[in-house]
């Protein structure tokens, strides 16, 4: 098994032009929440312009699918597709979202977004807030472990004033 590295995997997806939002734990962690996560998770823009440079992206990353032997990698159909494509990739897990949180696309998510720079590159991740909302209504395990450090993080955001609780 290869060492997780986001950052190559986010090089290459800006070199490529892919348009897509940074979601889950990585995102978290541009947050300053302080938490450890195995994958990078993005929502990918599934019009017909993006898919191409996805594609592109994707094999240069090496990437297939992770719980199928055979190790196929995704196609122009499997990118259009609102569905979830678990990928390994030269550089570690890539969770490819077509859509979240009951069926919200890269375009529904893009009000709920900010940029930041990587690289002096722009990147588009869910704000602190909104991935909260996300994680509340998912209401998984692993969610409701992360969500009282998220919150936590985000009222040190919103009020830097130590308080008694911090």
């Amino acid at each position: 098994m290869v060492s997780f590295q986001p950052n190559k995997i986010l090089d290459s997806f800006l070199r490529h032009d892919v348009d897509f939002v940074l979601v889950g734990g990585v995102c978290a962690v541009f947050h300053a929440v302080p938490l450890h996560t195995f994958d990078l998770d993005v929502v990918h823009s599934r019009h017909a312009d993006n898919l191409p440079r996805l594609l592109s992206c994707l094999q240069e990353l090496g990437a297939y699918y992770r719980y199928d032997p055979r190790k196929l990698s995704p196609g122009v159909s499997h990118l259009q597709s609102p569905g979830h494509q678990l990928l390994y990739t030269n550089f570690g897990p890539l969770d490819l979202l077509g859509t979240i949180d009951q069926g919200k696309s890269y375009e529904d998510l893009l009000p709920g977004t900010q940029t930041i720079y990587f690289q002096s590159r722009p990147i588009k991740l869910l704000s602190l807030s909104f991935l909260i909302e996300i994680k509340e209504r998912a209401g998984r395990d692993k969610d409701k472990l992360v969500l009282p450090l998220m919150k936590h993080t985000l009222r040190l955001q919103q009020d830097p004033t130590p308080s008694e609780d911090t």
